[in-house]
């Protein structure tokens, strides 16, 4: 028991079992366990701004759709570096939070949930009408996927394997960067004004900077999942900006857990996992997904990971 309550066992276990789950599953689940991990890394990015810092934002998928028409508008160019991608994406996507956080951080709750909503509808309409750039309703297709060079050997994307253990360290990296993030002392400040932002200005904290820097970094993360789900889906579209793909994140988010860290991860996990058994009996699955939702919000309050954490916990403190 005291090694289940040890804070590294878990993350590093889960870290080992992505590691070889490739190698022991079809290649069908190990494309579906690639797109878990690209959602569970916008889910986290996400979950910055509710879980941390209590800004509940629709317009998530305007950065992830920013960061997926980068990544394909430059492999149409002709650009192949895989870093250069991905660090484009994410600066893309910063630019375009600070933007956004500049005129919505000064409101709370709804209002601000319902400005982050409305700016990324107009993301989406002007990516579904810009036809000369974006391709419209069809999106933009890539058909050359970048290469790296790995110790002498000229690694491609084209394999769903090699594609998932892109995804996987890619992803490792930023959850890791994100923790860094989250238990550094801005991480303590952001959940200070969580609880209570007036405290925080009483103190000499500029609240509105703090929210604006926070909703750059979690818009960045987010465009870099966007990226990788162009190379991932070889394709960029509107849809990505939509509201409808800007709930998944908190579809993800409140079914993990929000105040876990890694509870937005297994909530997005749970969401693919119930679509696909769904999806099997009826293709109404969204119907019968929100049936099957609401009974886990109401006996899993603080997330179905959430919950069972703090569960684990308490019985080993016993």
């Amino acid at each position: 028991m005291k090694l289940l309550r040890n804070r590294w066992f878990g993350p590093a276990v889960l870290t080992v079992l992505l590691l070889l789950a490739p190698l022991l599953i079809s290649t069908y689940s190990t494309m579906i366990l690639s797109e878990i991990l690209i959602m569970g890394l916008m889910a986290i990015s996400f979950n910055l701004l509710l879980g941390y810092t209590g800004l509940l934002s629709f317009g998530q998928g305007a950065f992830f759709g920013l960061g997926g028409y980068c990544a394909a508008l430059m492999l149409q160019a002709g650009y192949q570096n895989l870093f250069l991608l991905l660090l484009v994406g994410m600066l893309i996507s910063l630019l375009a939070a600070l933007v956004v956080g500049f005129f919505s951080v000064r409101l709370d709750e709804i209002f601000f949930a319902m400005i982050t909503l409305g700016f990324g509808m107009l993301f989406f309409s002007v990516a579904h009408n810009w036809l000369d750039v974006t391709g419209g309703s069809d999106g933009l297709p890539v058909f050359v996927l970048p290469s790296l060079n790995l110790f002498g050997t000229e690694l491609t994307f084209y394999d769903p394997l090699n594609m998932y253990y892109l995804v996987f360290s890619i992803v490792l990296v930023g959850v890791v960067l994100l923790w860094l993030i989250v238990h550094s002392p801005f991480g303590l400040i952001l959940k200070a004004m969580r609880e209570n932002k007036q405290r925080v200005s009483f103190v000499g904290g500029n609240v509105q900077l703090l929210r604006i820097v926070a909703f750059a970094i979690s818009g960045a993360f987010t465009g870099l999942a966007g990226v990788l789900f162009c190379l991932f889906n070889s394709m960029a579209t509107p849809e990505f900006m939509h509201w409808s793909f800007s709930a998944k994140p908190v579809i993800m988010s409140i079914i993990g857990g929000t105040g876990v860290f890694l509870g937005p991860l297994f909530g997005a996990g749970i969401f693919f996992l119930l679509e696909q058994v769904i999806i099997l009996f009826t293709e109404n699955w969204m119907l019968f997904l929100g049936i099957v939702l609401v009974p886990i919000v109401i006996f899993f309050p603080q997330g179905v990971f959430g919950t069972l954490r703090n569960k684990i916990f308490r019985e080993g403190a016993k």
